[in-house]
């Protein structure tokens, strides 16, 4: 799975999903310009010891990223979708892409891609959710329906044990 930040503004927003593609195995794909520098305390902060651990790109436009991957499916996160990211039935090589936390994805593209467009459920005096939350519900949803490949399902806790794990 891929996740695609169009001009990300906030570093913390950008760590947390940083973290957050760490956990689920997903790729993040960062097009510029960015809003800050990735080698800020913030991003650290959000991504903690897991940015190093981060498949990452940086792109200096969407051309280049567009020509360097050839992705086969795009789905555009916006509040302007009319159908919900829950209508779509996702595969492993799908990307994601959601825009600056300012402004979105522009409108051109978005109508170049209706069909795949989508939008996460809110009241409708809410503007948007927080990105990298976005992120999260939208890429858990994806990994959800391809069974959570390769990610461990089931914890275990530090000190005690489960009382169905007990001998």
């Amino acid at each position: 799975m891929n996740i695609v930040l169009l001009e990300p503004e906030i570093p913390a927003n950008t760590g947390n999903i940083g973290r957050t593609c760490v956990a689920a195995g997903a790729r993040l794909h960062l097009i510029e310009p960015l809003g800050f520098h990735l080698d800020e305390k913030s991003i650290k902060r959000a991504g903690l010891d897991y940015w190093p651990k981060l498949d990452v790109s940086r792109y200096v436009s969407y051309r280049e990223f567009l020509d360097m991957n050839r992705p086969k499916r795009i789905f555009m996160a916006t509040t302007k979708a009319e159908r919900s990211y829950t209508d779509v039935a996702y595969e492993a090589d799908d990307y994601i892409m959601f825009g600056k936390e300012s402004a979105g994805i522009p409108e051109d593209m978005l109508v170049e891609n209706e069909e795949h467009c989508i939008r996460i459920p809110m009241f409708s005096d809410i503007r948007s959710l927080n990105l990298s939350n976005s992120v999260a519900i939208i890429l858990y949803e994806a990994m959800r329906q391809l069974q959570f490949p390769a990610l461990q399902e089931e914890g275990s806790l530090h000190r005690l044990s489960w009382k169905h794990t007990q001998s």
